[in-house]
């Protein structure tokens, strides 16, 4: 087919899309729904998980605070100082006459131990039980008092290492007095291990718990925002 013939066919293509197009209507846009409205409650609704996470806040930090120990008054503390100042006082003069006074009627039968043990043996080798539980028994009630009235009667000794090396080292005093002055008396070094141990039994049993009721130290508790305070 001739190229000639085909140009008004095509013309007369073009004129109808063009036709179709100017009469041809517009789509209407999309309808969007307007956004729902919030009232009070909803709001409420949505407020009220940052509320009880304050809430829930607050409650535990009030009951930590009420867990704290406080501290007993100034005028409470110096008399409880005070009572346990003298019953130390007392027991330093029980101990002075146990453990300084002379026995020459044993000058012959004593001797100095250096060796952990030794004395121990010869404790629980002894025929009579009651012997042995005397000594025993004896040695470790002179440091009792020791775990009980030195935390309380020096704030800064409190904590365990602390009062069983003050108890080691004023026994250690105390026998060595005994070997170098006292007649009828020797160093013993099972005599120490005793008395040390006697202190942390009554460090572990009441001492401590005094020492917390008397000098009790306020935790220091972090909060956002808010420094701690010494």
């Amino acid at each position: 087919m001739d190229r000639a013939a085909l140009r008004p066919r095509v013309a007369a293509l073009r004129a109808r899309t063009a036709f179709r197009l100017r009469t041809a209507k517009p789509e209407p846009p999309a309808k969007t729904e307007p956004p729902a409205k919030t009232g009070p409650a909803e709001r409420g609704r949505k407020a009220r998980p940052a509320g009880r996470a304050k809430s829930t806040g607050r409650a535990k930090s009030a009951s930590a605070e009420q867990g704290e120990r406080r501290p007993l008054p100034l005028p409470l503390r110096l008399l409880a100082m005070l009572i346990a100042f003298a019953f130390m006082v007392a027991f330093a003069v029980v101990l002075a006459r146990l453990t300084l006074e002379p026995s020459p009627a044993s000058e012959a039968l004593v001797h100095s131990n250096l060796r952990p043990g030794q004395s121990l043996k010869a404790y629980l080798n002894q025929p009579e039980l009651r012997d042995a539980v005397k000594q025993i028994g004896g040695n470790l009630l002179l440091g009792v008092p020791f775990g009980v009235l030195v935390p309380v009667v020096a704030p800064r000794a409190r904590g365990l290492v602390r009062v069983l090396l003050l108890t080691a080292s004023v026994m250690l005093l105390v026998e060595f007095a005994q070997g170098a002055l006292v007649t009828g008396r020797a160093f013993d070094v099972d005599d120490v291990i005793l008395n040390t141990t006697g202190a942390l039994i009554g460090y572990v049993l009441l001492g401590r718990r005094m020492s917390r009721a008397v000098h009790a130290r306020e935790r220091r508790v972090r909060r956002r925002g808010v420094p701690e305070q010494g």
